[in-house]
């Protein structure tokens, strides 16, 4: 076993990551990696507020997008993002650039998500939340100023696996309903050792190391890595999945998650919840954060569809 990968450690670990992002961001005085964010794609405008979300985990913020209205008429549809950050790392201002966009071309209000991480708050309270926040988000449309019956949920890494994490809750929970999840990069299968994945390149973005620490603080315990709403693309999980919220899944083909990502839209596709597969040629895991080009073509696969989904749900 790896030294990272005792929980002991890597809750140390962790925690050293977490503080080192908020040094460096009151060292730019909270301008940093937010306001690079804020830069890119700076013909979408943001108009945001605030509100706080309760759950049985403790109150979550979250940042509302609103589209403009040459963009959306009537109340419009919404859309649950979870940011990436390896369950760990509250990368909650990394999304703005897409939240923006689909705010501004899909038409949605953007509810963008900081949940609780590990190792402050381990499995299961992260997808747990995420599940409640989604819930209470269908049921307060009226008074927020979106159409909670027009739901869609995604999220990048680690929001992704939370997203995962959230329709497959709504499936056994019987609601709210969601008209798509969207899967970008996603952990699935955390009980499968990292240095058993293969990626196409010889130095991914994401290592070995970078698992031991983001798996064991998020699920310190190895048995419970098998979880469906941790691992849904292990083996172990043979639940039928019929009637799971419509999804499309997007990998990287250099990523060391493209395989998990494949293998669940294989599930998916089986159970008739596969809207659309897509690998993205030539990048790794969080291409999306430096390539504007690739980050564009994108994100206008993701509007189309959150746009295409709003419409099925209005019929």
């Amino acid at each position: 076993m790896s030294l990272l990968a005792r929980p002991a450690v890597a809750t140390v670990a962790a925690r050293t990551m977490q503080r080192l992002t908020r040094l460096a961001d009151r060292r730019s005085g909270g301008r940093g990696s937010a306001a690079a964010s804020h830069a890119r794609f700076p013909e979408f405008p943001r108009t945001v507020d605030e509100l706080t979300v309760p759950t049985s985990i403790g109150p979550a913020r979250a940042t509302v997008y609103r589209p403009t209205a040459e963009t959306t008429e009537g109340t419009p549809p919404v859309h649950v993002n979870f940011h990436g950050g390896g369950y760990v790392v509250a990368l909650t201002e990394i999304d703005d650039p897409m939240c923006r966009f689909l705010a501004a071309e899909a038409g949605v209000a953007v509810v963008n998500v900081d949940y609780a991480v590990a190792p402050q708050h381990p499995f299961p309270a992260p997808p747990r939340q995420a599940y409640e926040i989604v819930r209470w988000v269908a049921e307060h449309g009226a008074e927020h100023g979106w159409d909670g019956a027009r739901l869609t949920v995604g999220g990048q890494s680690a929001g992704g696996g939370l997203a995962a994490a959230v329709a497959r809750q709504a499936l056994e929970e019987g609601g709210p309903s969601i008209a798509l999840q969207v899967l970008h990069y996603p952990p699935l299968d955390l009980a499968t050792n990292a240095r058993e994945k293969h990626s196409a390149t010889a130095k991914p973005v994401l290592r070995p190391w970078m698992a031991d620490v983001f798996d064991t603080s998020y699920v310190p315990d190895p048995a419970s890595r098998t979880d469906p709403l941790v691992s849904p693309a292990h083996p172990s999980d043979t639940a039928d999945l019929k009637g799971i919220a419509p999804a499309v899944v997007i990998t990287a083909e250099l990523d060391l998650l493209k395989a998990e990502g494949a293998r669940y839209a294989d599930r998916l596709r089986a159970a008739g919840a596969l809207v659309e597969y897509r690998d993205v040629p030539g990048v790794d895991h969080g291409y999306d954060g430096s390539d504007d080009q690739r980050a564009r073509e994108t994100y206008a696969l993701i509007t189309r569809h959150i746009q295409e989904a709003g419409a099925g749900a209005d019929a």
